[in-house]
């Protein structure tokens, strides 16, 4: 037992959570984004996918790694208000033109890849450019710490450094205060004169850009070339960590922590043999799992809210006659 415990549970173990739980965290934080503003974010998903591609083909043509991840925020910010768009403007149903647009990113990343490599499985024929991984100086330097913190990807240390911001942006401007209002109550933002609209699209833009820099991380840091399908399920897992963060900045970064550690868990179990489909499950099934639990936590709260609005609501009857 002493042996798997140290096989799993080490310095590289952690180092690996936190690489692996990094397009999840964009994820959650792009969905964070999402609703707040009050949209839906059932399209992260596609809008990823579309801006690995995006951020491969940049990087290529461009030569520079940084202009790949711009132009890969910029198309995410680009599809995430066409699908505001076509929700707010056009009147279509919000999770139908999300799964629209998830297969929509299936088909056309297809499509563009053949177009430009003439194949259809990856841009590996494609010298495109990486986001490059740094040393944190004295950090580095730190036994086991150093190990765990330092020698990441420089997209990892921006995603955490986002958690920060976003937090500012959200609960301590006027805008972020405006964004939570039009996202919580839209009719009581029109009523002192908030251009709810115009919060929609902004919060599109930035959350699109969150998307977009998780889906670049994917093909230019996790690994050096897009891929068919890459995201693999991490835009919903995205929309999971950021229910269980019950929508905080904070919150969503420590559910994307466990997300993350449940992927590096299943790489560990590899090595002991345990069953290939279990393994590739095991992320899944901790979604699911806390997902179950923080539905539950959330209505045991809302039964518990209500029985006491109707308590105190009962005593003020009973008192007032």
């Amino acid at each position: 037992m002493a042996d798997i415990i140290q096989v799993i549970f080490n310095t590289d173990f952690f180092f690996t959570t936190i690489r692996v739980m990094t397009p999840v965290l964009y994820a959650a934080m792009a969905c964070m984004v999402f609703y707040k503003g009050g949209v839906d974010a059932i399209g992260t998903e596609g809008i990823m996918l579309l801006c690995s591609l995006a951020g491969v083909l940049g990087g290529y043509f461009t030569g520079s790694a940084f202009l790949g991840v711009v132009i890969a925020f910029a198309a995410g910010a680009f599809f995430a208000c066409l699908y505001t768009f076509v929700v707010l403007r056009l009147g279509s149903e919000a999770i139908l033109a999300g799964i629209a647009l998830n297969t929509l990113a299936s088909g056309l990343t297809i499509f563009v890849l053949y177009y430009v490599t003439g194949e259809k499985g990856s841009t590996q024929s494609l010298n495109s450019p990486v986001c490059p991984s740094i040393d944190i100086p004295i950090l580095k330097d730190i036994p086991i710490l150093g190990d765990i913190l330092s020698g990441h990807n420089i997209l990892t240390y921006v995603a955490v450094l986002l958690v920060i911001v976003l937090f500012f942006l959200i609960y301590k401007t006027p805008t972020g205060l405006r964004i939570r209002t039009v996202g919580e109550n839209p009719q009581a933002a029109r009523s002192v004169g908030i251009h709810v609209r115009k919060y929609r699209y902004l919060t599109s833009i930035i959350a699109g850009g969150l998307a977009g820099m998780g889906g670049a991380f994917m093909s230019m840091a996790y690994v050096s070339n897009f891929s068919r399908e890459m995201i693999a399920g991490r835009g919903y897992i995205g929309m999971a960590a950021e229910g269980m963060g019950r929508g905080t900045p904070l919150g969503v970064l420590l559910s994307s922590i466990i997300f993350g550690a449940a992927d590096s868990l299943a790489t560990r179990l590899q090595m002991l043999n345990v069953p290939a489909r279990l393994v590739q499950a095991l992320p899944y099934a901790i979604t699911i799992i806390a997902i179950a639990i923080y539905s539950y936590i959330r209505t045991q709260r809302k039964a518990k809210n209500s029985s006491g609005a109707g308590a105190a609501a009962e005593a003020a009857g009973k008192k007032g006659t």
